[in-house]
């Protein structure tokens, strides 16, 4: 595990500003932290030297491409051995459909956020490629009506939690 970066308020506004727009120009971003362009970009690289900032990206809205339905699904693994995860965890990112997968503790072992255009299609989904994989003993799906970005880590970073 990397070593945790020591943030102070300047960094710490940074990561709001960020976390809110990753495409503000430096200027912007200065501004918003109240400090030197030159400083803002220092502490930027510093960032990422440090791992805290893994990149940008673009927060597509999938439903506009057609794909408007969402779930979570719950995975059990049948056997725990290390060639059963391997597989499993290889395999699964790149079934179409698929936006993350996270690696869980307590009675499921995996939860994969999977689109979808229609029912259909996901039961689709389940059925090539959960209900065949050797090493899925269960799953159960749960469809996403809305979802709410948190912005909670913030205090946390900033010491108010």
């Amino acid at each position: 595990m990397p070593k945790k970066p020591v943030l102070d308020r300047i960094d710490q506004a940074l990561l709001r500003a960020l976390s809110a727009d990753a495409r503000a120009s430096g200027a912007a971003l200065a501004t918003a932290v109240g400090v030197a362009e030159s400083t803002v970009s220092t502490r930027l690289r510093n960032l990422r030297a440090s791992g805290l900032v893994r990149g940008y990206r673009a927060d597509i809205d999938l439903s506009v491409l057609g794909l408007s339905l969402q779930a979570l699904i719950a995975v059990r693994l049948g056997q725990h051995n290390r060639a059963a995860v391997d597989s499993f965890r290889s395999a699964a990112p790149s079934w179409p459909g698929v936006v993350a997968m996270y690696h869980t503790a307590g009675k499921d072992d995996y939860l994969l956020h999977v689109v979808a255009r229609s029912a259909e299609d996901l039961r689709d989904f389940v059925l090539t490629h959960l209900a065949t994989h050797p090493a899925v003993a269960h799953s159960e799906t749960n469809l996403i009506f809305e979802r709410v970005e948190g912005s909670g880590w913030q205090a946390l970073v900033d010491g108010d939690g």
